[in-house]
């Protein structure tokens, strides 16, 4: 699994112009799924993104957590980030996993996401054609990736 993580004031997603996924203080995560991505991979990127402390304390210093502010997330289904651009510039998504798994397995990320922060986390719509509006705080993006973990 990927994982582009963005530090937001606020965020929200609509499919044909109808909001479904409004979020304040916290993160807006585009997640992608891979072809080989297990459990395991699903466990430990839900576990640890609540746990990135990339929002400032009283110093000024990226020293709290999403759950330290009590912050929301917002997750948003993106095979792209799994786009190859070794050859050519038309990108090539061979490592993005098929949408049967892509989408259960965002499913099961979103459940162990919202089990690991003790609420809903908001989410965009698998596969939809998705506007997302974003306020990026810092700004501050982040990338994790399960099968590379010095990314």
């Amino acid at each position: 699994m990927r994982a582009v993580i963005q530090r937001v004031a606020k965020a929200h997603v609509k499919v044909d112009n109808v909001t479904i996924g409004v979020i304040g203080t916290g993160l807006l995560v585009f997640l992608g799924v891979e072809n080989k991505d297990t459990v395991e991979d699903i466990e430990w990127l839900a576990a640890k993104i609540p746990l990135l402390r990339i929002f400032e304390d009283d110093e000024e210093r990226m020293n709290r957590s999403v759950m330290d502010i009590d912050g929301d997330i917002l997750v948003i289904s993106q095979f792209t980030v799994y786009g190859n651009m070794r050859k050519g510039t038309r990108p090539s998504f061979n490592h993005a996993a098929k949408p049967e798994k892509g989408e259960s397995d965002y499913e099961s990320f979103v459940d162990c996401l919202s089990r690991n922060i003790g609420k809903p986390v908001p989410t965009g719509k698998f596969g939809a054609d998705m506007q997302i509006e974003t306020i990026n705080d810092g700004p501050v993006t982040l990338i994790l990736d399960t099968k590379n973990k010095r990314f």
